[in-house]
């Protein structure tokens, strides 16, 4: 099921962050010794990477990219033909989001093709990181997100790690979820939301459903304004 284009779409001015993640039936991102787990199959990578497609700049932790290596990239031939045809380059630009940039330059991230940039709230950090080409100051998750629209375009995406977005998710700046739900218990501590992480009372409307391969299933959900509060009389 999935919605009318013209529905739950934001200004063209204001940034949209969505929030991509593969989970499993407990809602855990990796089983419960932790480490660089990818539970997701065929049918995961294809709606990843049509977020992918979708997006103007992506978003990753400095940790997570440490643990990972590198940055997820766009292989299916028709969503690079696509992006090409709206005159856009192959791949969104990869935005580490790091207090250091204390990066190992063997990384593969260094050598995919794509753009890196560093959202980092260390001031001295902005001139030291060589491996990006463009940096950028994080004094407010607002005003970062608002510089990162203006610099690539509205449509960001979310891709972990944990500790950002459980940031992200706290200061309720996260506007859709894509969730692919995955067939396998994991149990353990790794849920996608932080146990000790308060939250806003909010609500969420659901854009699509598409049952994927492998048993898998994509959920996205929109966030839906706060609502107001009864005048007198409509209590």
């Amino acid at each position: 099921m999935a919605a009318s284009p013209t529905q739950h779409q934001p200004p063209q001015h204001q940034p949209q962050l969505r929030l991509v993640l593969a989970v499993s039936l407990d809602g855990r991102l990796a089983p419960p010794e932790g480490g660089a787990a990818q539970i997701g199959g065929r049918g995961d990578r294809r709606v990843l990477e049509e977020a992918l497609a979708w997006a103007d700049a992506c978003l990753i932790g400095g940790r997570t990219l440490r643990l990972h290596g590198s940055t997820c990239q766009i292989h299916a031939a028709d969503l690079l033909a696509q992006r090409r045809r709206d005159g856009r380059s192959e791949q969104p630009p990869a935005v580490v989001v790091s207090r250091t940039t204390r990066f190992d330059p063997q990384l593969r991230f260094f050598r995919q093709p794509l753009e890196r940039w560093l959202l980092t709230p260390s001031p001295d950090a902005i001139s030291d990181a060589a491996p990006f080409s463009r940096r950028l100051p994080l004094t407010s998750w607002p005003a970062a997100l608002a510089s990162l629209a203006a610099a690539a375009g509205p449509r960001l995406l979310l891709l972990g790690g944990a500790e950002l977005v459980a940031q992200l998710l706290a200061a309720d700046l996260v506007d859709q979820l894509q969730l692919t739900l995955c067939p396998r218990l994991l149990g353990g501590g790794h849920s996608w939301v932080p146990l000790d992480v308060a939250l806003a009372p909010n609500r969420w409307t659901l854009l699509e459903q598409r049952p994927l391969e492998g048993q898998e299933l994509l959920l996205r959900y929109q966030r839906l304004p706060p609502a107001s509060p009864a005048g007198p009389g409509q209590a």
